[in-house]
């Protein structure tokens, strides 16, 4: 009986050991977000190291549908619907999966379950095609990286030895845009200042965003931002004389404020007055 107690307690102290030993990964984890146009693009994959090996071309032939990373599969996430080189994904979680190519990577995105090792063609939701660039430095570790990004459009990047294969997510963001402005501005709260720089950027009725702008200043008096807003939009309008009492306005705000970007931002601007 006492044995047996002795040999209980040795198996829960292992139980126990095992679960808190821990060693580093080979490929660790990394979980990468970028906010984009109204949602956001998450992508879930591990990253394994060259560790002296040739990578592309050798240990990963060309031809040879690869992971496109290690351990279990690499995941993107779309907040809402997007173009991936031009060619259309509902927003969702996909599988991304790719054949490499000396002068052209096929990448395959296909439902979130599916893996190199049960890949089946009837789950590629769609395949674009993606140049590799040469680089000219080492890239250890294998790197998914977020690049330049507008409104609508997200370069993201892949890394890996001497090669980088990046490509482009768009998407169309100005009717839904649109459409919420107008929700918006028939409600109680309007944000004023919203409106008026979104269709003072994407060059929308600027008289409706000039008087927005007035709404906005009217709220926010003392709000060097928003005079400075209001001063590009009669800009725009053509009405220097107006622009320059504005952004003279929002100037001294700034001063005030010790805001030395907008400092700078209002000397810029009545530069292009005079």
């Amino acid at each position: 009986m006492k044995l047996i107690k002795v040999l209980a307690l040795a198996l829960i102290t292992y139980g126990a050991s095992a679960q808190s030993f821990k060693v580093p990964t080979k490929s660790p984890l990394q979980t990468i977000k970028q906010e984009f146009a109204l949602s956001s693009v998450e992508i879930e994959y591990s990253r394994p190291s060259a560790r002296g090996r040739k990578i592309f071309g050798d240990l990963e032939a060309y031809g040879k549908l690869w992971r496109t990373g290690a351990n279990a599969q690499t995941l993107i996430t779309f907040g809402e619907d997007v173009k991936v080189n031009g060619t259309p994904l509902k927003a969702g979680k996909y599988t991304i999966l790719s054949v490499i190519g000396k002068d052209e990577w096929k990448i395959r995105f296909c439902t979130p379950e599916t893996s190199v090792f049960n890949f089946k063609e009837a789950n590629v939701i769609a395949t674009v095609s993606a140049k590799p660039v040469n680089v000219d430095f080492h890239w250890e570790t294998f790197t998914i990286l977020f690049g330049a990004q507008t409104d609508t459009s997200l370069e993201v990047n892949m890394i890996w030895e001497n090669t980088m294969v990046p490509f482009t997510i768009t998407t169309e963001i100005d009717e839904k845009v649109m459409a919420n402005i107008n929700k918006v501005m028939s409600s109680d709260t309007r944000p004023y200042l919203a409106a008026a720089s979104y269709y003072l950027d994407n060059g929308k009725d600027l008289k409706k965003a000039l008087e927005w702008a007035n709404k906005a200043v009217e709220q926010q008096p003392d709000a060097f931002w928003v005079t400075h807003t209001k001063a590009k939009i009669q800009a725009k309008l053509g009405d220097k004389k107006g622009a320059m009492e504005t952004a003279k306005l929002s100037l001294s705000q700034a001063k005030a404020a010790s805001n030395q970007d907008y400092v700078a931002l209002n000397e810029k601007l009545m530069a292009t007055l005079k």
